[in-house]
């Protein structure tokens, strides 16, 4: 089967953002880096390269994420996942409607792959940018052969699609299951981590059937 790939899309949001103050982590602009320039700046994914497969797909605050935008980033994401040489995706995404697009790929597609979206509390340019480790964090989940559907990871946690929910507006650790549902898992970044979590990594414990077609086509985006 040879190497396998990660497909990494690019939607904006504040984990490609720039501030004109390195030390002002909520005084910036989202959407303003690519992604491939992400990945180029962190060294940790110099052994990598060859193996990724970049694209932005959109460049939005993701407070304007749309229906348009939502059907051709499954339908993508939906192609990705039928090649055979593909491992798994990962997504970069503002934190406004993650959990909205993460809940969205979850029940159109019922990934048997990892998908997993990543974000990032602070902007690009910030001391102590947290996008980083959260995108090598993404990067290690969607190529850990252990994980399959769609996953949402941030400050070391990674949490299923049903569940997750945008609890805090600039914490890093924004995002929470709820006190009485449990994330999938703690991230240390190591493969045996996860791996570890066992069937937890099957997010919600059962397997949708995909609508994909009938949602796109009752959207007229098909």
């Amino acid at each position: 089967m040879g190497v396998q790939k990660i497909v990494v899309l690019g939607t904006g949001g504040t984990i490609a953002g720039v501030g004109a103050d390195a030390t002002d982590h909520t005084g910036y602009t989202a959407a303003q880096l690519g992604v491939a320039q992400l990945v180029a700046d962190l060294p940790a994914l110099a052994d990598w390269r060859d193996r990724l497969e970049i694209e932005q797909l959109a460049q939005l605050d993701s407070k304007d994420m749309d229906a348009p935008t939502w059907a051709r980033l499954a339908r993508r994401v939906a192609a990705a996942l039928a090649d055979p040489q593909v491992q798994g995706v990962v997504i970069t995404h503002g934190t406004d409607t993650l959990e909205e697009t993460a809940y969205f790929l979850h029940a159109v597609l019922a990934p048997s792959k990892p998908v997993v979206l990543t974000c990032a509390m602070r902007p690009a340019t910030a001391l102590g940018a947290d996008g980083p480790q959260n995108l090598i964090d993404a990067m290690t989940l969607a190529d850990t052969p252990q994980a399959r559907g769609v996953m949402v990871v941030c400050a070391g946690v990674i949490h299923g699609p049903e569940e997750v929910h945008k609890v805090h507006p600039y914490r890093l650790d924004a995002f929470s299951a709820g006190s009485l549902i449990a994330p999938l898992a703690h991230w240390s970044g190591a493969p045996a981590t996860v791996a570890a979590a066992g069937p937890a990594l099957a997010p919600g414990g059962h397997r949708h059937e995909p609508c994909a077609g009938r949602w796109l086509g009752d959207q007229g985006f098909a």
